[in-house]
């Protein structure tokens, strides 16, 4: 029973330094957690608590929905359903982590052939790679937003300079090596054994991750550049519907446009769903435009970035978005007090998969709030022949570990491409980020902004870009027929 005890202990101390980690982007952290997760996966139920509490930590945003009742929610209802929200959220993650900790205990060599180190390292290359293309597949979907891999980020560029090879799935499955050798030091102090060579071989090979990295971002060359100016509207989510800020907002529009013309700039970017679809009172933009903003298409309502030309009253290209948040956006059969779900413009359709905009100004590939998860499809976009990155957002009502987040996650596709991203949103962060991955610009949360940016456009292809996934699936192929063979032969 104390064994049973201290396992769930570990699991949720674990859990909790991971969710630490990825809500406030102190990654030692996330090592420590990774190292107790290893031990508490040998019960899948340990698993489950260490993924659980892990999302429930990070995901802790979540409960700044409340109140929801400025989308017609009962306000007896609104932290209910936050709270539920949130709960599923944890389950689902603790449910990953279960499947998971049961493939580890399936695929685990017997006592024989794990007692020795190299047999123990070729288990923990499979299992630490299938949880980081996990993660690459999971990122594709609409029920993923944050993994292992990001939470490099800001605090280690130079190994995260790995992900121009191995992708943020990559970075995971490293995450998870380093965990296990912690784990490894560790047991081997406890049972009085000698780990120095162990702890030799760890720092030079964490050593020699770090050398590549920084290697690999020392290549980052620059074709050409514009001059960008950024708007952060700084437009509380709950008060764009009033009557008060509809009334006032081409006032708004107009001042933005002043100073993007002052600063001598290319064109001017503002968040998503920054436009409304009537847009009677805003026409005519004196410069190039891109702004989130809605339209519709066959009767169904669609989130979409907008480029419009000087002059222009309607719109010449467009990137809809086709990633969906669940009950945000995409809404199914909902309860009566459900029906217009969580967003305050109800039910969205899904466009194109395609990131890649073609138009009159750089081509770029292009994301709306959460796309941005989705390192694959931005990377596809870099292949064929986006010069830049940019991404449209609107992350209020969310407090500032959100930001946190989203930037992390923002460095990685810049990294991973060899791209210039630039993200604006509403309330922050709005931000220039090199294609090494460095923050260039960040313009302080909460405000309203406009500012010019030296936006730096390349045509580079990073090994990320053309292979992807492949790495991975090589690694993973390799290290399985390793473990068979233990288990076959040992």
């Amino acid at each position: 029973m104390t064994n049973i005890y201290s396992l769930f202990f570990k699991a949720l101390a674990g859990g909790c330094l991971a969710g630490i980690s990825l809500s406030e982007g102190n990654y030692i952290f996330m090592l420590l957690g990774i190292s107790l997760l290893w031990p508490v996966s040998r019960n899948p139920w340990g698993g489950f608590c260490w993924g659980a509490m892990a999302i429930l930590w990070s995901h802790k945003w979540l409960l700044a929905l409340h109140p929801i009742s400025w989308v017609g929610i009962n306000s007896n209802l609104s932290l209910p359903i936050t709270i539920f929200i949130w709960f599923v959220c944890g389950a689902f993650g603790g449910g990953l982590v279960f499947i998971w900790s049961a493939l580890s205990s399936f695929l685990a060599p017997g006592r024989l052939q794990f007692s020795k180190l190299e047999n123990k390292f070729i288990y923990a290359v499979l299992l630490s790679t299938i949880w980081g293309l996990s993660e690459e597949i999971l990122s594709r979907g609409p029920l993923f937003w944050m993994g292992l891999g990001s939470s490099l980020l800001p605090q280690d560029r130079y190994l995260a300079g790995l992900a121009r090879w191995i992708g943020s799935g990559g970075l995971a499955s490293i995450h998870l090596l380093i965990g296990w050798w912690i784990w490894q030091i560790s047991s081997a102090f406890q049972a009085r054994k000698p780990f120095k060579k162990l702890i030799a071989l760890g720092f030079a090979c964490f050593s020699l991750a770090h050398l590549i990295g920084f290697t690999l971002l020392l290549d980052s060359p620059t074709d050409s550049a514009e001059q960008v100016a950024l708007w952060q509207t700084n437009i509380p989510i709950r008060q764009k519907f009033s009557q008060e800020e509809i009334n006032v907002f081409p006032s708004k529009v107009n001042r933005a446009f002043t100073e993007a013309i002052k600063m001598n700039a290319s064109f001017l970017i503002s968040p998503e769903g920054t436009l409304p679809l009537d847009r009677s009172k805003i026409r005519d933009f004196p410069i190039k435009f891109l702004s989130g903003g809605f339209r519709k298409i066959n009767g169904s309502l669609r989130s979409s970035l907008l480029v419009f030309n000087p002059g222009d009253e309607s719109f010449s290209y467009v990137l809809d978005k086709s990633r969906l948040v669940p009950l945000g956006e995409w809404i199914p059969a909902l309860p009566t007090f459900l029906k217009n779900g969580l967003s305050a413009v109800g039910g969205i359709e899904s466009g194109n998969p395609s990131r890649l905009l073609d138009w009159e100004g750089p081509s770029f590939a292009g994301a709306i709030c959460y796309e941005l998860s989705n390192g694959k499809a931005i990377a596809k976009a870099v292949k064929q022949g986006a010069k830049w990155i940019l991404v449209i957002a609107n992350l209020d009502p969310y407090p500032i570990s959100l930001q946190r987040q989203f930037l992390s996650m923002a460095q990685l596709r810049s990294i991973e491409t060899s791209k210039n991203l630039i993200s604006v949103s509403n309330t922050g962060p709005t931000s220039l980020i090199k294609s090494n991955g460095r923050i260039d610009t960040l313009l302080k949360p909460n405000k309203e902004l406009v500012q010019l940016v030296n936006l730096e456009l390349n045509e580079k292809k990073t090994v990320y870009t053309f292979i992807s996934d492949l790495p991975l699936i090589l690694v993973i192929f390799i290290s399985l027929i390793g473990v068979l063979r233990l288990r076959k032969y040992g």
